[in-house]
């Protein structure tokens, strides 16, 4: 598990013009720590350091410590919101988490074996990553940094669904629990394209054939 460290300051002006200048004028970005039954706390973090972080996969679903003052607070991060222009980093939520209560969080997903998968290598498919995370409910102490999905065995035309994904242990999907038609498809083997054109003109081929020539009941009445 990756471990990741947060220095902030704690921020008793609040309103969205405080925000902006806190953002020009210091270079700092607002953030929030809320969750675990203790009021919110306002804050704020050195862009640099959080731009920092935020370039690792591990750091949008890992444990991360939050030093503020004189103490110190695990989170998880729960929402980031950047410039629609530029490269920066607007806002940050954090959620508390307690190490005996369960947290959702997305996790990344891994595919391993993709160049020796068995519709890649023998039958020419493409491979399709139909998720590229997935959320999960477990301990703090169960979360992984990325869950691995191997597709050495799918064939073409085969697939991977989030109930065949092997989990490690304390780890539950959400989303299965709602029934079968939340069983989404994780990646998938294709045909290569030149056999789909083939199989569309087959296709048609045989749409016409079937057709009525029109002259099927004949002749003059």
């Amino acid at each position: 598990m990756a471990d990741f460290e947060l220095k902030a300051e704690l921020r008793s002006d609040k309103g969205k013009g405080a925000s902006r200048r806190l953002r020009r004028k210091s270079d700092y970005v607002p953030a929030i720590l809320y969750g675990a039954g203790k009021d919110p706390q306002s804050l704020s973090i050195a862009h640099k350091d959080l731009y920092k972080a935020c370039e690792s996969e591990a750091f949008y679903s890992q444990i991360i410590t939050i030093n503020s003052g004189n103490s110190s607070e695990d989170a998880i991060l729960k929402d980031l919101q950047r410039h629609p222009a530029k490269d920066r980093i607007m806002h940050a939520d954090f959620l508390r988490i307690r190490m005996d209560q369960e947290i959702t969080v997305e996790v990344p997903l891994h595919f391993i074996n993709e160049e020796n998968c068995v519709g890649v290598r023998q039958g020419g498919g493409n491979i399709s990553h139909n998720m590229t995370s997935l959320e999960i409910t477990c301990l703090p102490g169960d979360l992984p940094e990325y869950i691995e999905v191997d597709v050495a065995d799918v064939d073409v035309g085969g697939s991977i669904h989030m109930s065949e994904l092997t989990l490690p242990n304390g780890l539950v999907v959400p989303s299965l629990q709602l029934g079968p038609d939340h069983d989404h498809v994780v990646v998938s083997v294709n045909a290569p394209k030149r056999i789909e054109e083939e199989d569309k003109a087959e296709d048609s081929s045989v749409d016409e054939d079937d057709a009525p020539s029109g002259d099927e009941d004949g002749g003059e009445d």
